[in-house]
């Protein structure tokens, strides 16, 4: 079996096309189909279907691409551990992380992490809460920035975000020193769809509450641009409000609500050199910045 036929596969199950794959690894369309080809020939199995939208994985394709995955990963794990023996540091690292994190967090930790090691190729996969524990799940990031708690991997607490009450020039709470849950019941509520509002509607459910979402939306600006338009109020994490609040007021919750941010992996111990070398830049950081 052909070691780069299966890097190939791996690239067209992660762009979902022939041809922007081919232009990530520097082969064209039909150099991608033909190594395609030969690999499904010496499997004997159709491993990806074609049509006008793109590719996607036959049912022979799910069952398989797991063990493909795990196949690059050991070899990528092996090179590293003889560019280790010989002094030399490379390699690829991927990491998942949330769009408040990454901005707030992976410019400073990527930048320790190419100081120490300036050849290696970090890759960054930005989504939400679920795609990050899949793709941890599924070995397309080696680590993964998500709010806890997750089941079924190792995780490492690194800091907790306080969730706070965002509200309008004008509006009756800008005179309370915190908001309550009670007090969110009569106002029209902007729900923030990244991934905490689970643990908000599990707030007002624990406090007995209804909740009156008017508006919904998976953007962190979105959603300050309508409270910013009188169109509501809302709840987010700290890490996702701007740091230039014109038009807002930021305001306490009480009792306190916090989600708790973490590090997970399918195991520590069986992490590549560099994504072990990245893990303890990480854990050294927050430990630093008392994050």
């Amino acid at each position: 079996m052909n070691f780069f036929q299966l890097e190939v596969l791996l690239k067209v199950v992660e762009s979902g096309n022939f041809t922007k794959a081919g232009q990530e690894i520097g082969l064209t369309q039909s150099g991608v189909s033909h190594n395609i080809t030969a690999l499904e020939s010496e499997l004997g199995v159709t491993l990806l279907k074609r049509g006008r939208g793109g590719t996607s994985l036959t049912s022979a394709g799910e069952y398989i691409i797991p063990h493909i995955r795990s196949i690059v990963a050991n070899m990528a794990h092996m090179e590293q551990k003889v560019a280790s023996i010989k002094g030399m540091e490379l390699g690829k690292i991927s990491v998942g992380s949330f769009p408040s994190f990454t901005a707030s967090f992976i410019p400073a930790l990527f930048s320790i992490c190419k100081e120490r090691f300036p050849n290696i190729e970090i890759v960054l996969y930005e989504g939400g809460y679920e795609d990050i524990v899949k793709w941890v799940e599924e070995g397309t990031v080696d680590l993964g920035f998500t709010a806890l708690p997750v089941k079924g991997v190792e995780c490492i607490p690194l800091l907790e975000d306080p969730l706070s009450a965002v509200i309008y020039d004008g509006h009756p709470f800008a005179e309370k020193d915190a908001v309550m849950m009670a007090n969110f019941v009569e106002e029209s509520f902007i729900m923030l769809r990244s991934g905490c509002e689970a643990l908000i509607e599990d707030e007002f459910r624990k406090a007995h509450l209804p909740l009156r979402v008017s508006y919904n939306s998976k953007d962190n600006e979105t959603v300050i641009s309508m409270v910013k338009g009188k169109l509501g109020v809302t709840i987010m994490p700290n890490l996702a409000i701007p740091e230039y609040t014109e038009k807002i007021h930021i305001l306490p919750l009480y009792p306190q609500l916090v989600r708790n941010i973490g590090l997970i992996m399918k195991s520590s111990e069986n992490l590549t050199p560099i994504a072990q070398e990245f893990f303890k830049i990480v854990t050294d950081y927050f430990k630093e910045h008392g994050e």
